[in-house]
């Protein structure tokens, strides 16, 4: 990898990114930012968590002047993408004080922004819809801009703002330098490439392996009605610190937001009934680590990119098979690796099928682990936790009250198991023993052995399989 001051950037410029602790550009960053130096359009596909925003960002700032006057427009699919974006702007920009930047979206006052764009930002960053409702007042001109840059194009289209992008790019000068980035590359895509790039240049590190997200994907047989017991399961297997659970019912999110902090797990929902301010406050315990999960629908989820998310659940498949990779896409970020699990029927294995290969993927079954396995380990920490103490503690002051509890009908080990006991019931999250999960992996192997064939699997009387699995238990 080469360094930032090998990419012949300014030396302010290295200085803030070496500010932000950065030392070597990432591969997005190493193959686009050469480009658009030498003032190419480009088509760059990477995923967020990459460094694609600095990827263009840093370009960006070291093209354009002082001069007071719109330089760099930059459109994102929802507004926490546009903060995210215009906060890495801001600490690019450390040392280069006479350039600003304006944030433009629904859901924040117009008043706020109309006083940001009265002190003629060069570089505004904006969701499409706000974008326009500016140019229409006139706030927002066009015809200065010499830099276009559309992130996460695909996200833009699947929300339905391609007439606003369309618009919005036709309104700007045919003499502009255009980037676009996108993890997927549909036919929408590939025709607004074709209408408004000029002869762009590629810059794609999805094609290799190992720069793909390193994310575990994962399929469980589980009914709706246990999907929760399932996935505090999971959670306490693998110990995760925090996960993103999506579901297609905006209804279905608080719901299962209460179901989870009643059962103990700390969680946040998000749909698209919050205003900004309830959005912020939400985003902001998941990051301050005050809420474990964050359930949300698809669009609500969009722009979501915080870089400890460690796992993924997918409670229903999504209804558009390309939000699958951008569901997943939330976890693995930052060269971190990643779980997704994606709760199905038999009814879906099919459609998971053409998930594995539209994408290009595997997505391996998965067991609920039991109850009684997760007791165990559950034991097994806290002893190993308590052995610690033994050895290092000075236990002394402690002794006495031991000593004034036992007697001749309780003993020290009855004392160590009801402190055990008590320790363990404190975490308030008693399993359901009485739930019984199907074992996806042995069904996978009983279909291997019959002989079905992927694409017949399961058998086409799939509820009545599914109903006759789950009372053998």
């Amino acid at each position: 990898m080469k360094s930032f001051y090998e990419l012949g950037l300014s030396p302010a410029l290295v200085q803030a990114i070496t500010d932000m602790g950065f030392r070597e550009a990432s591969p997005i960053q190493e193959k686009a930012i050469p480009i658009l130096l030498e003032g190419h359009d480009l088509i760059g596909q990477a995923q967020t968590g990459t460094g694609k925003t600095a990827a263009f960002a840093i370009p960006v700032i070291e093209k354009i002047t002082s001069a007071k006057e719109l330089q760099a427009m930059v459109l994102c699919p929802t507004r926490e993408l546009a903060m995210q974006v215009a906060a890495e702007f801001k600490k690019l920009l450390k040392y280069k004080k006479d350039i600003l930047v304006a944030t433009v979206y629904g859901g924040q006052q117009i008043g706020t922004q109309f006083r940001d764009l009265k002190l003629k930002p060069q570089i505004v960053v904006g969701t499409p819809g706000r974008v326009m409702d500016h140019m229409r007042r006139k706030t927002i001109k066009m015809n200065t801009v010499k830099f276009f840059v559309l992130d996460e194009a695909d996200e833009m289209l699947a929300q339905g703002f391609r007439e606003d992008i369309e618009h919005i790019l036709l309104d700007a000068p045919k003499e502009r330098q255009t980037v676009l980035f996108s993890a997927t590359m549909s036919k929408e895509i590939l025709a607004i490439t074709s209408q408004f790039l000029n002869n762009p240049q590629r810059a794609d590190v999805l094609a290799g392996q190992s720069n793909k997200p390193k994310i575990e994907q994962f399929f469980l047989l589980v009914p709706e009605k246990n999907r929760v017991e399932a996935t505090i399961r999971l959670m306490d297997f693998y110990d995760f610190k925090s996960a993103l659970i999506f579901s297609n019912m905006r209804s279905q999110v608080d719901s299962l937001t209460q179901q989870f902090n009643e059962r103990g797990m700390t969680a946040e929902g998000i749909h698209g009934d919050l205003n900004q301010n309830q959005r912020d406050k939400v985003m902001g315990k998941l990051r301050s680590g005050q809420a474990r999960l964050l359930v949300a629908t698809d669009v609500a989820g969009r722009g979501i990119d915080i870089s400890h998310i460690e796992a993924v659940f997918n409670f229903d498949l999504p209804r558009d098979v390309e939000d699958y990779i951008h569901r997943i896409g939330r976890t693995g970020r930052a060269g971190k690796s990643g779980r997704s699990f994606s709760f199905v029927r038999p009814t879906e294995l099919n459609k998971l099928k053409r998930l594995e290969k539209l994408h290009s993927i595997r997505i391996l079954p998965h067991d609920v682990p039991a109850a009684e396995a997760l007791q165990k380990k559950k034991v097994s920490a806290l002893l190993g936790e308590i052995g610690e103490v033994t050895k290092r503690a000075k236990l002394a002051q402690y002794l006495e009250y031991v000593q004034d509890l036992t007697n001749d009908e309780v003993s020290a080990e009855e004392v160590a198991a009801a402190a055990i006991k008590m320790l363990l019931e404190k975490d308030n999250k008693n399993y359901d023993t009485k739930t019984q999960f199907i074992s996806a992996q042995d069904e996978m192997k009983k279909a291997k052995s019959d002989n079905h064939r992927p694409g017949n699997y399961p058998p086409r009387s799939g509820k009545k399989f599914y109903k006759n699995k789950r009372r053998k238990g």
